[in-house]
């Protein structure tokens, strides 16, 4: 076999295997009906929890990387707090050895009878079950053959002079063989196809026990690189997530490379006794390096979260951002307290809407990054609320019901949309304010290049504006009561709302044509009046969405005909607005 023919031969085969890793996670990820994320934010509520969360989720993506993502972007969304992360890590290494087992019963003979099997789930059957074992199958197989690729390319290097040299130096200086395996999981991305290639190259003879044990050490500190990718530009919260990856591998790394030879030792006789084929035995030892690591660090998870919060500082805001808790036990039992339970949940989120969009306001005057990055986070909680609310809900609908409490089902399902889509707005004027700083730099690169004088900012043309500060102040105010109409049954709020509706689309009228006036005129530039006039238009929106909360009791008191289909009420414009108390504030 040529070198070119090796060469193409194995990265062909690196290709299929990986491709078979991911289709096979993601295959398992459907069959277990997307509930991965959900696990591990539930039930992480002790240290031991955590790390049986992060073995199953691992498990079932046969993924440690994407199980760390997940980890990382729940911390960074306030769902978990740091200490649970670190348990999840620390599972997460221990799930990933199962592709490693997976691979160690060589069924390299049957890979192409499996994709065979796989596709033809695939197209031809028309269960989502199915299909979604015809995709296990089928990337079950794909790892499989390309692992024979790989094998076949690389069986030549153990009659090569220089490979094996540089596999006599890895056997006598551990240190270098750590760093391989660290840098071929960093280039790979993934641990599981640097493992891969180690058993294949152990099974061939090119490599001694003594020189593979330390490049699969080297492995696990490659594996972090993905967790340090994933934290870049998020919270501190995120960051130290990722260091405390780093340091778990590291720690453990150093731990076993220092007792290389009596762990060895360890691995051989297990092989021996249990009469291991080559490949499960780097597989065996994998998992013993990484279950034994868990058992040393599991007692220093306290330590690990101080030392983090050393190497990371920074203050650490709590948003009080929780978990959404509903039971659905009670659904079936009582479809009242069913119905309380999605309420006290939806004002929760309403809470995270209304500190969203004062973060967007914030961020509006001072372009700091803690308001971006407290948007950002609400906006995950908000958008987590929506999906287990809608889901929720939709088995109260389930239910037997009685004609009131399937309007009121009905009616929160629409309120859950309605604050969803009012963390979109807060999101799109963070985006446009984004949008202004880039022209706004742009602009001044331009008129230093030109030694022109600089056009009049953002900060001195928009900032100041008493109208915009006027309808911000009023749409903060009509969330913060629909919020209280839906906890209290408040009437008098409720009609409150409706007449600061009014004042609110007068602001957005007067804004627009002032500052279409001062366009006309040539004061000013016209990115800053395209901002401004997206950024009222957001407010206005945000504001009509919470008129269904106002018009919903509303209605009920002056018993108006409410249509479920198209959410809204049969003459809903004639509710009196008389004898209003003053709304200034």
């Amino acid at each position: 076999m040529s070198y070119q023919e090796m060469l193409f031969t194995f990265l062909g085969g690196l290709g299929i295997f990986l491709f078979g890793i991911k289709y096979l996670g993601d295959g398992l990820q459907k069959a277990a009906g997307n509930r991965l994320r959900e696990i591990l934010n539930r039930f992480t509520s002790t240290p031991f929890r955590a790390v049986l969360a992060g073995i199953i989720v691992t498990g079932l993506i046969q993924s440690s990387s994407g199980t760390t993502v997940l980890a990382v972007g729940l911390v960074s969304a306030g769902f978990m707090t740091l200490k649970q992360a670190i348990g999840v890590i620390m599972g997460a290494n221990v799930g990933t050895t199962v592709t490693a087992f997976i691979i160690g019963f060589n069924l390299s003979e049957y890979a192409l009878p499996i994709i065979g099997t796989g596709a033809i789930l695939l197209f031809f059957a028309k269960r989502s079950s199915l299909q979604s074992i015809g995709q296990i199958l089928f990337g079950f197989g794909a790892l499989f053959y390309g692992l024979k690729l790989m094998g076949g390319a690389m069986d030549p290097l153990k009659d090569l002079p220089q490979f094996n040299e540089l596999m006599i130096r890895v056997s006598h200086h551990p240190v270098l063989g750590v760093g391989i395996g660290t840098l071929l999981t960093m280039v790979l991305q993934s641990s599981s196809a640097t493992i891969g290639i180690l058993q294949q190259l152990y099974m061939q003879g090119s490599v001694t026990l003594t020189a593979a044990l330390p490049i699969l050490f080297g492995d696990n500190i490659g594996t972090t690189i993905t967790a340090i990718i994933a934290c870049l530009g998020a919270s501190i919260a995120a960051k130290r997530t990722a260091a405390s990856h780093v340091i778990f591998n590291l720690v453990g790394a150093i731990i076993f490379t220092l007792l290389l030879g009596p762990f060895t030792q360890l691995v051989t006789l297990f092989a021996q006794s249990l009469g291991l084929n080559p490949a499960m035995q780097i597989a065996f030892a994998h998992g013993l390096f990484n279950i034994s690591n868990l058992a040393i660090q599991f007692w220093f998870i306290a330590q690990i979260e101080f030392l983090v919060k050393k190497i990371v500082p920074g203050s650490e805001k709590n948003l009080n951002i929780r978990p959404v808790t509903l039971s659905e036990a009670v659904i079936h039992t009582s479809s009242v307290m069913a119905i309380e339970q999605a309420k006290g949940e939806i004002i929760q989120m309403g809470n995270y809407v209304l500190s969203s969009l004062k973060g967007a306001r914030k961020y509006y005057h001072d372009n700091k990054e803690e308001w971006h990055d407290d948007v950002l986070q609400y906006e995950e909680a908000i958008n987590q609320c929506d999906v287990e609310l809608t889901e929720y809900l939709v088995k109260i609908s389930t239910a037997e019901l009685s004609p009131l409490e399937s309007q009121e089902q009905a009616m929160l399902l629409e309120f859950t949309k309605d604050f969803e889509r009012i963390g979109d707005h807060s999101m799109n004027i963070i985006r446009y304010v984004e949008e202004s700083i880039a022209l706004e730099e742009k602009q001044r690169a331009k008129d230093k290049k030109n030694k022109a004088k600089t056009t009049s900012s953002r900060q001195t043309f928009l900032l100041q504006d008493e109208d915009l500060e006027k309808l911000f102040d009023k749409v903060l105010k009509n969330i913060y009561n629909a919020l209280q109409v839906l906890e209290n049954d408040d009437m008098a709020l409720a009609q409150k709302m409706l007449y600061r509706e009014e004042e609110i689309n007068q602001l957005v009228e007067l804004l627009r044509k002032k500052y279409i006036r001062l366009m006309t005129k040539g004061e000013g530039r016209a990115a800053d009046g395209v901002l401004l006039i997206d950024i009222s238009s957001n407010l206005e929106r945000s504001s009509d969405r919470t008129l269904h909360i106002a018009k919903y009791f509303l209605g009920n008191k002056y018993n108006f005909k409410y249509d479920t289909t198209n959410f809204q009420y049969e003459e809903a414009e004639t509710l009196p607005l008389t004898n209003i108390v003053d709304v200034k504030n």
